[in-house]
């Protein structure tokens, strides 16, 4: 077996991954990176919407900031993220979003002056400063307070994956394409790389390094119909989880999106809504402002997509022979809007529904999106049991998304987490050393060989396509929007009995290289304790928090519930995941729980809850009237950063405060402004 020897090894060549490396590489670091497929084919990009920032460019943005960003990522998680992260990635999205700039990305740009949006579906003129013209862009998004989602048409994530992707080509980082890692290479305390397996010719190869970052994605394949790319099965997670050591977090947080078009799945983006267009039932009725009088089509996804789905069950659904479904109304913006801001959107209609969604109504309905959970990680990146493993983006449980995630908070990870956790891999690369035992590589790698040497020439005789999509089948039917404990148990029951026949799969390809079969059999049995750690976590919760929504549970219970699930599984032969909880301290959080904003306030409260508040107040009054924003946020609850990314940042808002005072003195003084 070849051995290849790096510094950094990053698995997955998304955004995240590629940002990872970049930020090795700067360093002077030997860095590899491994990729199912071409890194520009990335799952990455397919976001279309856009990536919030708070730069506060528009009228819209104005008096957006880090604290109004954290808030609204806070609250938009059910008070189920890590505010310590949530903190990190406000206060790092602005820098993030103009280093992009700089390395390429054609963000849209304000135009000053006079221009016509839709607000609440009617006409509205805004008028953008002078001082704006030129300026990074930002349109509304679901959950946000402000206009943050700064974007580049409907194409946000091509764009990005291919500045980011061409940066990285420009500092020579090798990405070794069509490569799958299946096991994770540790001695219980250290990890030391993976085993890999070349998707071409079959060949397994051993990558050592100091640190190994994955960053391989969400796991929306495990479900029957998703938004996700096909290569989003969870592999990632499934090996991490196969260690017995390394823990995944809080797996059960699934985020369905309101509007994927029916009955494929392919995402319309929240741009959509965002840019002023609504939902209506099968009567051509608005039906948002009923359930959300205030945020309407642009609550939080998870609001959204519970509402769309109680709507249909009082019959409201157009009724169609892939079952009932909701309408899509972007008409209203206007056909250049259309073709200029969604254009991603109507090629999509065009090509998969044969329709024109500047004067046709687009059929959707919620649909499994995006994996909240992943392998859990500290503030650093780093898996708290495994050093040296670290992750990233949707394949990981930093955790600044809780159990929702606000639209354009995702891609946003994938570049600003892959930027801080980037430079903690760097320095952790710097300062580790690592002794390479070579009996412990070939363990690992004679574990794989045996796993394909038994599915290849054993006698199984289990179908891996029939496997999947029984599982597939079971997580969309009893594991989706609205949960309850009988439907759970029915899941958790029928995937062991899944997982216990995968087993004794079979091959009918005998195949060692370019074989899909055996591709999806040893994908399958990861895919399947993936899959149990999502459903014996929703079993398990007796609440509903964010798109955790238990039907026979229906209160966010902060008393008992306000933690992490972290799965671990217990031993190769095992038929489900081991649960444990980390509890989220209340005493050291910025914004205590409460009321979210949406339908009724029925939260059991924390007991610490009240505490904190009166704690938070003291603090505040302790420190006076002439503490800033910046010195209030400190002494709450401070937070670490690398020291380049520190820095305050910017605005526009800052800038005609200044030019004003400059104005103001200058006509005091009598004198003339420069």
């Amino acid at each position: 077996m070849k051995i290849i020897y790096t510094d950094s090894l990053v698995v997955g060549a998304g955004l995240a991954g590629l940002r990872v490396a970049i930020a090795a590489k700067e360093r002077g670091l030997d860095t590899v990176v491994l990729s199912l497929i071409p890194a520009k084919r990335s799952h990455s990009s397919a976001a279309q919407g856009g990536m919030q920032a708070s730069l506060g460019n528009t009228v819209k943005g104005m008096g957006d900031n880090e604290d109004v960003h954290f808030q609204d990522t806070v609250k938009g998680s059910d008070w189920g993220c890590d505010q310590d992260v949530a903190r990190m990635f406000a206060h790092c999205a602005p820098k993030a979003v103009r280093e992009l700039a700089n390395w390429g990305v054609p963000w849209t740009r304000v135009t000053k002056g006079d221009r016509q949006v839709i607000v609440n579906a009617e006409k509205v003129t805004i008028t953008e400063a002078e001082q704006a013209h030129g300026l990074i862009n930002a349109r509304d998004f679901g959950g946000t307070k402000k206009w943050r989602t700064c974007y580049t048409a409907d194409g946000t994530g091509h764009s990005l994956l291919y500045a980011v992707d061409n940066k990285a080509i420009s500092m020579d980082i090798p990405v070794h394409e069509r490569m799958e890692a299946l096991k994770i290479i540790h001695d219980g305390k250290r990890c030391h790389g993976v085993i890999a397996r070349c998707l071409i010719t079959g060949e397994l190869r051993a990558y050592i390094a100091k640190s190994t970052t994955m960053a391989t994605g969400g796991y929306g394949r495990i479900y029957e119909v998703s938004t996700n790319a096909i290569i989003c099965e969870g592999v990632g997670q499934g090996i991490v989880l196969e260690t017995g050591v390394a823990t995944l977090g809080n797996m059960e947080a699934v985020q369905f999106h309101p509007t994927a078009i029916v009955p494929v799945g392919i995402l319309t983006t929240e741009g959509c809504r965002g840019d002023g267009g609504i939902l209506r039932d099968k009567d051509g009725h608005r039906f948002m402002p009923e359930y959300e009088p205030e945020k309407k089509e642009l609550a939080s996804r998870d609001v959204v997509s519970r509402r769309m789905t109680e709507h249909m069950r009082k019959g409201k659904g157009v009724e169609s022979i892939y079952g009932p479904h909701l309408w899509l109304d972007i008409t209203l913006l206007g056909r250049k809007h259309v073709e200029t801001n969604l254009r991603e959107v109507k090629e999509i209609c065009e090509n998969f529904l044969g329709i024109d969604p500047a004067k046709d109504w687009i059929p959707v309905r919620p649909t499994q999106h995006y994996s909240m959970g992943g392998i859990r990680t500290t503030a650093t990146g780093e898996s708290p049991q495994l050093s040296g493993l670290f992750s990233v983006g949707e394949a990981a449980c930093w955790d600044m998304h809780g159990f929702n995630r606000l639209g354009g908070n995702s891609l946003a990870e994938t570049v600003v987490g892959g930027m801080i956790i980037g430079k903690y891999v760097a320095d952790y690369c710097e300062t580790a050393t690592l002794e390479i035992d070579t009996q412990l590589i070939e363990q690992f790698g004679e574990e794989l060989a045996g796993e394909i040497d038994q599915l290849v020439d054993g006698d199984g005789t289990e179908n891996p396509f029939e496997i999947k999509q029984q599982m597939q089948q079971v997580m969309m039917d009893y594991v989706g929007i609205f949960r309850n404990g009988e439907e759970l148990t029915k899941a958790v029951d029928v995937l062991k009995s899944l997982l216990q026949r995968a087993k004794n799969i079979g091959l009918k390809c005998k195949k060692r290289h370019a074989n899909p079969e055996l591709v999806e059999a040893l994908r399958v049995r990861r895919m399947l304790k993936v899959a149990l750690t999502v459903a014996c976590g929703a079993n398990a919760r007796t609440e509903s928090r964010g798109a955790h929504s238990r039907e026979d549970y229906p209160q966010r219970n902060d008393r008992e519930w306000l933690n992490r699930t972290l799965s671990s599984w217990p031993n190769a032969n095992a038929l489900e995941p081991m649960l444990s909880y980390e509890q989220l301290d209340v005493m050291k959080m910025e914004l205590p729980p409460g009321y979210r904003g949406y339908g009724n306030d029925n939260a059991i409260a924390h007991p610490d809850t009240e505490k904190r508040e009166a704690q938070i107040s003291q603090i505040l009054s302790e420190l006076g009237d002439d503490a800033d924003r910046h010195q209030q946020q400190a002494a709450i609850m401070p937070f670490e950063l690398p020291e380049s990314l520190r820095p305050h940042n910017e605005r526009l808002e800052d800038s005609l405060s200044q030019t004003s005072e400059k104005t103001d003195k200058s006509t005091v003084s009598g004198g003339a402004s420069e």
